[in-house]
């Protein structure tokens, strides 16, 4: 993935979008339904009703990014009952629906934050 980072907010546009959209009708379905910035630091999620295509949302700096997916075989495990408001994911939830894997990987071990050095 060219997205880098750790700590950007993701939000994942549950159930299908129209992926035919485009940069401007995908900010603004962003900015309409979801009443956020798509110029923000945050990645904007966005699958078919096959769950087999990705359309990522990325603002950087001067433009936007529009990043896409296509899985060969096989389906996405994307949530699919829709909302009017995005739900937020961590990078690392992105990669593993990018690796096949559902949003919830109990035996994932929790990332650590130490505020002191031993």
């Amino acid at each position: 993935m060219i997205i880098g980072g750790t700590s950007r907010p993701v939000y994942l546009a549950v159930g299908a979008t129209d992926l035919r959209k485009s940069i401007d009708s995908l900010a603004a379905l962003v900015h309409s339904t979801f009443h956020l910035d798509p110029c923000s630091a945050a990645l904007f999620v966005f699958c078919n009703r096959e769950r087999n295509k990705l359309k990522i949302l990325e603002w950087a700096d001067h433009g936007f990014w529009l990043h896409y997916f296509r899985l060969e075989r096989g389906h996405l495990a994307w949530p699919m009952t829709a909302t009017t408001s995005p739900q937020a994911i961590t990078l690392r939830q992105l990669q593993w629906l990018l690796d096949g894997l559902s949003l919830e990987q109990p035996a994932a071990y929790q990332a650590l934050r130490h505020r002191h050095v031993l």
